[in-house]
């Protein structure tokens, strides 16, 4: 039973790593088509053309919707691996090591939107502003209340790091079916581990959400832009630390 429980984990690994190589390279090709709309309304600014006119606020509305489909798909893909493995997400082998390393319950932390607003988005509106620090607010307390909970998980079942554990588990399944030392706390840990994961990802998905609300069309373009390059350029860091440490 347990060779056949991890046989199927390892099947999801290899199927969402596939997975997410296609999604790269469609992150790289969305990167492309916010760039050519960044530049376009950035030399029309200079000649006092805006955005609404030219390409129109249709087009921008329509990139915007195609984004956001972007990242969803990933993250049902991804809901499918916590549900079958929760530890595969939080210790995911088809990110870098380096890339690991930025990780808060297997994902991005919700807080950097914030930072990722106020650095590329430009000049917001009063109501804006007002929004955006509420959002901000409810998001930090969130963000404590699951960083509390995954320590008590821990702390409840006397357990290391989590992410050692993590990392104890994927030996395990590397091993064809083995059964560990670690088997019994993996057990323990799964249940209320993908619970607080789970959260992690709404928490993730509803604050992106809602900081495109609160921006306009073009705002959300340069925002989806600063995502993905923040992206692309950690990945490309740690594949190439990774080609170097070869």
């Amino acid at each position: 039973m347990a060779e056949s429980s991890n046989n199927n984990n390892n099947d999801s690994m290899v199927l969402f790593g596939r997975f997410f190589q296609g999604w790269m390279l469609s992150q790289e090709q969305y990167l492309d088509e916010v760039l050519a709309m960044e530049q376009w309304n950035s030399g029309n600014d200079r000649i006092g053309i805006g955005i609404g006119i030219g390409i129109g606020e249709k087009v921008v509305t329509d990139l915007v919707s195609r984004l956001l489909t972007h990242y969803q798909l990933y993250y049902e893909e991804k809901s499918r691996v916590v549900e079958r493995d929760v530890f595969v997400v939080l210790s995911p082998p088809w990110l870098t090591p380096l890339e690991r390393t930025f990780l808060w319950v297997g994902g991005f932390k919700p807080g950097l939107a914030f930072r990722i607003v106020d650095a590329a988005v430009g000049e917001l509106s009063v109501e804006q502003r007002k929004r955006m620090s509420l959002l901000q607010e409810e998001t930090r307390t969130e963000e404590r209340a699951l960083s509390d909970e995954l320590a008590r998980i821990q702390e409840s079942v006397a357990a290391p790091p989590l992410m050692a554990v993590a990392r104890l588990a994927g030996k395990r399944r590397r091993r064809d079916g083995e059964i560990s030392g670690c088997e019994n706390l993996t057990e323990l840990l799964s249940s209320g581990l993908e619970a607080v994961v789970k959260n992690a990802e709404l928490l993730r998905t509803t604050t992106a959400l809602k900081v495109v609300d609160i921006l306009t069309p073009f705002q959300s373009v340069r925002f989806f832009g600063a995502v993905g390059r923040l992206h692309m350029k950690i990945r490309t860091w740690g594949l190439q630390r990774n080609t170097e440490e070869d």
